[in-house]
């Protein structure tokens, strides 16, 4: 090729040059090609995230297979872990007439399922214990119920897909996550005392069942092979065909029907039952979910606040409108289910195969089954649940505190973080520690105090703003003085 040309063809032309009537054909050959370029990088960008995507499956569930394959029994054992939780309240609810039985166990079998194919951890789905326990009290229609579910899925849902709940579980100072993990454990421990009756002339097989379960759960701790909860419900199976006094359950196939809310409907539910849930659902279900799950199951990757959060409102979004009881995950039934062996999603998927089958074909059965069960393994379950969740405040100040650990200079970026020598652990004072300890408590405190875990988020979230801005105001006078004092610790290290 010539220069001549050369310089002839990099020459752009002048509008002058183009003829008027190749305007338009010229702005629809730019837009066109402008338009197919980008949906050739849109395509490519959703096949390569797909890819990521399904290579993430792939290797959660061979984690799941494999998990499954070397302890089945205390799989299936831990899958139970959350009962206590689980039974009281769908036993109220279904005997106020304000869910469907069939249609709760249905899609709580599949949100079982899905959560444990996804996630990979053995992620619990439980009620939402603020919507429930009102509902309870005050009678709830079936459309009454569902409004306040599909409120909080939608406010939930909305956070999620804007990402604000991620922006938000990040923020959050880690001495008030664990506050609420404890606070909501000591909760659990609190209401276990409901299930065991003390008085010995209304209930005199008590301590003696109380006793055998003790000395069982002593054995199952022993010899950790022994599955404690799998075999408590089993033991549990002929209270179904005992006891009913002539009624006996029988085979039903599910028969789903919607449950539509009016705005009345709605407006009730949302404002009186809805909105005490948004709190807890928040920073329960989904934030201390999040620090929990990372904690307790290392190996698997970690859960995103944004997906747990997904996961909360579609399983609403979907159940509600066949009267289904509004579910959600949560940090105790987590820490309930490791605690008797579960550590895979293989274990929430084994007990959604029951739920869903039962929905489908043996709903009453379930009902009997929940009715009988017996209340002091029950008890116990939820005290040794919030045993494990309460005893997670012991790493605040120590090298499992995630927000100690600091990016180092080495680490220029969020990949480099994974390789060795990236971060170090940053050194505590010893006030440093003493306020981080106090923010958990106060944390603490508010929650059983007002059973409410907002109260407690805003508690602690108060407190922790006060200590930094006296922190802050403490090194503005020193530095007016033109010195610095250092904590006593700090001293010692820098005269050493």
């Amino acid at each position: 090729m010539s220069a001549d040309f050369k310089s002839k063809a990099a020459v752009k032309p002048s509008k002058s040059t183009i003829p008027r009537s190749l305007y338009g054909t010229s702005f629809v050959y730019y837009s066109g090609t402008t338009i197919v370029w980008g949906w050739r990088n849109h395509c490519q960008s959703t096949k390569q995230s797909l890819e990521t995507l399904l290579e993430g499956l792939k290797k959660i569930q061979q984690h799941n297979v494999r998990t499954f394959r070397e302890q089945p029994l205390q799989e299936m054992s831990g899958a139970f872990g959350d009962l206590g939780t689980l039974m009281p309240l769908f036993l109220g609810l279904a005997q106020n007439g304000s869910i469907s039985i069939s249609s709760t166990l249905v899609f709580m079998g599949l949100s079982n399922i899905i959560t444990g194919v996804y996630f990979g951890i053995p992620l619990p789905v439980q009620p939402m214990k603020a919507i429930a326990a009102v509902a309870i009290a005050g009678k709830y229609t079936p459309p009454q119920l569902a409004s306040a579910g599909l409120f909080v899925a939608a406010f939930v849902g909305f956070l999620s897909v804007t990402r604000l709940v991620q922006w938000f579980t990040k923020r959050i100072p880690l001495p008030i996550v664990k506050g609420i993990q404890v606070g909501t454990g000591l909760s659990l421990i609190i209401s276990a005392g409901s299930h065991i009756p003390l008085d010995l002339s209304s209930h005199p097989s008590t301590h003696l069942v109380l006793v055998v379960t003790l000395l069982f759960l002593l054995v199952c701790s022993i010899f950790r092979k022994v599955p404690f909860v799998l075999c408590i419900v089993i033991l549990c199976v002929p209270s179904v065909f005992l006891g009913n006094h002539g009624f006996y359950p029988h085979l039903s196939i599910w028969n789903p029907s919607m449950s539509i809310p009016s705005l009345s409907d709605f407006r009730f539910g949302a404002i009186n039952a809805g909105l005490g849930q948004v709190p807890l659902t928040t920073l329960n279900s989904v934030v201390a979910v999040t620090y929990l799950a990372t904690e307790l199951i290392p190996e698997v990757p970690e859960t995103s606040a944004t997906a747990i959060g997904c996961s909360v409102s579609l399983m609403n979004l979907v159940g509600c409108w066949f009267s289904a009881m509004p579910l959600c995950h949560g940090s105790g039934g987590l820490a309930s289910q490791y605690r008797f062996g579960a550590r895979s999603g293989a274990s929430i998927i084994f007990l959604g195969l029951i739920k869903l089958l039962l929905g489908l074909f043996a709903s009453e059965y379930a009902l009997v089954y929940s009715r009988n069960f017996w209340p002091v393994p029950l008890g116990v379950l939820l005290f040794l649940a919030g045993v494990e969740l309460a005893k997670m405040g012991e790493s605040l100040n120590t090298e499992g505190a995630r927000d100690l650990w600091e990016k180092t200079d080495e680490a220029e970026d969020e990949a480099d973080l994974d390789e060795p020598g990236s971060t170090k652990r940053r050194t505590l004072t010893s006030e440093e520690r003493m306020r981080r300890w106090t923010t958990m408590i106060a944390t603490v405190g508010a929650i059983l105090a007002f059973k409410n875990d907002g109260v407690g988020f805003i508690v602690g979230l108060l407190l922790h703003g006060t200590y930094e801005l006296l922190g802050r105001i403490q090194i503005w006078r020193a530095g007016r003085q033109g010195t610095i004092r250092l904590p006593d610790d700090r001293m010692n290290e820098s005269h050493e």
